[in-house]
């Protein structure tokens, strides 16, 4: 394996061996050792770096023949001095990547689970790397989800329990009975909705593939939509407009997409005044189908952007309180775009309504055969252009365009899209730069 030129390799066994056994080829032993998931690090008895991998290398913890960070130099010399293994949590500084020299402001560490451990009574030390990061980061929003879900529940099932008692209190008023039943139900329905809802988050979480992929043309799935929500637009006066070219197709799954629009939709008509009016609208970009629901509602502000697609959030509490919304709605539309190969965005300000926008690819052709894995990582392709998933992002040009004529009937009665295009509506790997050092099991010293 390739060392620091003075330095001594660590030590072999009697014929050379890494145990005792047969030697092997040292081209052979760089391949393994590069090809580690881990990063790899040995340091000699005066906290040298003589051997080093790419991996550890991308996190930034040598420099030079030196390791960059405190917390792992303690580590080694407390393996040293005990004599026996050691393991210990670190979180590592975000590292700027090439051609920076600095981080990014929006660039976040990498958190490992560094193990150290004595190779022979010369003070040789195998330091092992595991990149901790995202299990961290699912176990924290497990314990979010969790707190949160049990949150959510104790407000329905706490309202049933005093709404019940207050049922008994009032048995010889009917019409306090009526009234109270009457919420009783509201909660209950409430109830059913939140649950079913977490189970529906639960099932896209869970990376399962999707059923019935097939060709889906836009003006079904944008009808159907509007048909789940028109009882709920009537009742608020509010007229549902649906513009752009119907004929675009979309693979996937039909109950899935058509939630993700008609969770769309509800949010718009919860968050509007009454008799105002939500466009519909569906358009081509490129090989991306952009669906997207413009209202002249309230408007969110701008720290709560970023925040609209996290599971339970609420920009306006008091609002969806009085709607019973769950908090969950977007949150299921975020992960159906991502498990379609898709995005959602949202642009909005305070005062001049929202516009949420559903990017699915273009279907043109024969059913490809593709995994649910392949939707997921163009999903994260995506997610790092400009127009990132759950991310705020310009207006889309669908709206000024519709007038009485695009609209599919007050109260949502059509659900048929209008072709044609639609005038646009103005909005108002860590890497560590440094002086050469221990060469990588690659041979290369590339940072």
């Amino acid at each position: 394996m390739t060392v620091v030129p003075g330095s001594s390799a660590p030590p072999t066994g009697p014929d050379g061996g890494a145990d005792g056994g047969t030697m092997l080829p040292a081209k052979l032993v760089r391949r393994v050792i590069s090809g580690l998931p881990t990063g790899l690090i040995v340091l000699d008895a005066s906290d040298r770096v003589v051997l080093v991998n790419t991996v550890a290398r991308r996190m930034g913890v040598v420099d030079s023949d030196e390791l960059a960070v405190a917390e792992l130099a303690e580590l080694v010399r407390a393996t040293r001095g005990a004599g026996s293994a050691r393991e210990r949590q670190i979180d590592l500084p975000p590292v700027p990547e090439p051609p920076l020299t600095r981080p990014r402001p929006d660039q976040e560490g990498v958190a490992v689970r560094a193990r150290a451990r004595l190779l022979d009574s010369s003070g040789h030390v195998a330091v092992i790397l595991d990149d901790i990061t995202e299990s961290r980061r699912v176990e924290a929003v497990r314990r979010d989800f969790v707190a949160n879900v049990s949150h959510e529940l104790k407000t329905p099932v706490g309202a049933l329990h005093v709404l019940a008692e207050a049922v008994a209190a009032a048995s010889e008023d009917p019409v306090a009975v009526r009234r109270f039943a009457s919420r009783m139900t509201h909660e209950s329905a409430r109830l059913a909705r939140l649950v079913q809802e977490i189970i529906d988050l639960s099932r896209l979480q869970g990376a399962e593939p999707l059923p019935d992929l097939r060709p889906l043309p836009t003006a079904a799935l944008l009808a159907e939509a509007v048909d789940r929500t028109r009882l709920v637009a009537q009742a608020q006066a509010i007229s549902i407009a649906v513009i752009g070219d119907g004929e675009l197709q979309v693979l996937g799954d039909e109950n899935q997409l058509v939630t993700a629009v008609a969770n769309l939709l509800d949010n718009a008509i919860s968050y509007s005044p009454r008799g105002t009016r939500v466009v519909l609208g569906v358009r081509r970009s490129g090989t991306t189908v952009e669906i997207s629901v413009a209202d002249e509602g309230i408007g969110i502000a701008e720290k709560d952007l970023e925040r609209v697609f996290e599971r339970f959030y609420r920009a306006d509490p008091a609002r969806s309180r009085a709607t019973g919304g769950t908090g969950l709605g977007l949150a299921i539309v975020k992960h159906i775009a991502t498990n379609h190969g898709g995005s959602v965005t949202v642009w909005s300000a305070e005062g001049a309504g929202s516009t949420f926008t559903l990017r699915l690819p273009l279907f043109t052709g024969p059913a490809p055969s593709f995994t649910f894995e392949d939707r997921r990582a163009a999903a994260t392709t995506r997610s790092k252009t400009p127009d990132a998933e759950g991310a705020t992002g310009g207006h889309p040009d669908i709206i000024a365009g519709a007038d009485a004529g695009d609209a599919g009937g007050a109260g949502g009665g059509g659900g048929g899209s209008k072709a044609g295009g639609a005038a646009p509506r103005p909005a108002g790997n860590r890497k560590r730069s440094g002086s050469a050092g221990p060469s990588d099991v690659t041979g290369g010293a590339n940072r």
